[in-house]
């Protein structure tokens, strides 16, 4: 029913930037939640940020809060994560999730719909 790819991940000094995208496969874009998570190696998968099919309605995790800008474009039907000011501890592998619902949440398992991930390397 939907389907969602990210790229934009890769190897970037810290301090540097990324931008990832999401691109969703769907009959209609309304009323889907859509959101970051990120899983580093040995570690357990963390909300990163989420935005409501309201688009000024967004969620940040302390840890990138300042630093990212999650938007979407939903004629595209595509979110994006702008990342600035890397750091290492930003490793890991990115994933984009989505929910037709209009609840926005940083709970993983409320997310219907996850993407392959892309891998973001930030060295000192």
């Amino acid at each position: 029913q939907v389907q969602l790819v990210e790229s934009g991940g890769g190897l970037v000094q810290a301090g540097g930037s990324l931008r990832l995208s999401c691109a969703a496969s769907a009959r209609t874009f309304r009323g889907f939640v859509m959101g970051w998570f990120r899983q580093a190696p040995g570690k357990e998968r963390e909300f990163v940020s989420a935005i409501g099919w309201i688009s000024s309605v967004t969620v940040y995790t302390d840890a990138v809060k300042g630093r990212f800008t999650i938007s979407r474009d939903n004629a595209k039907k595509t979110m994006y994560l702008q990342m600035n000011s890397l750091k290492p501890e930003d490793t890991a592998v990115y994933y984009c999730a989505a929910r037709d619902n209009v609840q926005i949440t940083k709970f993983g398992h409320l997310y219907h719909y996850w993407g392959q991930g892309t891998q973001v390397t930030v060295s000192s």
